[in-house]
């Protein structure tokens, strides 16, 4: 496969999975925001997926309309869901002939739904939660799709990497955002409807109450989220998809590049696979989720230098 459109299917699955989790996060903190007594701060969410400067997230901490105006459809933001579906689409229009023609079709009634005036004005005027229910059908749609119509091929395997890496990464960042505003202390005591929230924002909230009999506490929301190998956005799932959707790519054309990059994922999977909670709090929390954050970047580095090379 030419390295250019092994570039555009790996970015357009990566996008799609970003819009996706931040769909997810922007849902369940507005529904929090509504119940919640207490003003709920959008910090973190402007801090996981947006550079925004300190001084503009603190403008915005309190406006919820705004925060999520800015999130889905403010076409100055790149990474707004509305740019990121476009750009998705963008990448799928340039290796058109590399997507089945439903998945082209599904992407492009997505760019077209987000693409409407009407969902920034629902936005404001309309409840948020059903702009936001479209939205995430829409990307329901485009999964379905990909998994059902695209061929086990290379192209496909490129799509799964971008979107267990992405998610991998995901994971890490808002692991460390929520720790963080519990100066990554595990023995903090907290209020159990911050977990509760924090598991819907990704999903794992009905997979928590039937694997873990005890509490809401943070020794356990990391071992979902790190360890658990049912949970679909785990650190050890999403490395483990995204080794063995690497593995497929193995040829006698490739053999240098890919052993360097598949020592790198499987050392990465080791790391994560062979620590437990004793581990992290001898290493620090703060340290432990910054160290496999930089292995995930440097394995998407090494993805652009020896299969994305035309760049």
């Amino acid at each position: 496969m030419l390295s250019r459109v092994a570039y555009s299917l790996y970015w357009m699955s990566r996008y799609m999975e970003r819009s996706d989790g931040i769909l997810r996060l922007l849902r369940v903190n507005y529904a929090y925001s509504q119940d919640n007594f207490n003003k709920l701060s959008w910090k973190p969410v402007l801090g996981i997926f947006s550079d925004m400067k300190l001084r503009e997230k603190i403008k915005l901490q309190y406006e919820s309309r705004k925060v999520l105006r800015f999130m889905i459809s403010d076409k100055d933001n790149d990474n707004s869901v509305s740019n990121l579906v476009c750009t998705s689409r963008e990448n799928a229009r340039s290796v058109q002939d590399n997507v089945t023609k439903e998945l082209w079709q599904c992407l492009n009634e997505y760019y077209h739904t987000i693409r409407d005036d009407q969902i920034a004005i629902s936005l404001d005027k309309d409840d948020p939660i059903s702009v936001i229910d479209r939205l995430v059908t829409q990307g329901m749609h485009y999964y379905g799709t990909f998994e059902i119509t695209m061929a086990r091929n290379e192209g496909y395997y490129f799509m799964n990497i971008g979107k267990y890496l992405e998610r991998a990464v995901q994971s890490i960042d808002i692991l460390d955002v929520k720790f963080s505003e519990l100066k990554y202390s595990l023995d903090e005591p907290t209020d159990p409807t911050y977990w509760k929230f924090f598991l819907l924002s990704i999903s794992g909230y009905e997979l928590f109450l039937k694997s873990y009999r005890s509490a809401l506490d943070s020794s356990n929301i990391l071992h979902q989220i790190i360890w658990n190998e049912d949970f679909p956005r785990s650190l050890v799932y999403s490395v483990n998809r995204l080794k063995k959707s690497f593995e497929t790519l193995k040829t006698d054309k490739n053999s240098e590049s890919y052993k360097a990059l598949s020592f790198m994922i499987g050392k990465l999977e080791s790391n994560i696979r062979y620590s437990d909670l004793k581990d992290l709090q001898e290493q620090g929390l703060k340290e432990y989720l910054q160290k496999i954050k930089k292995e995930l970047f440097a394995i998407a580095d090494a993805l652009n230098h020896y299969y994305f090379a035309f760049n």
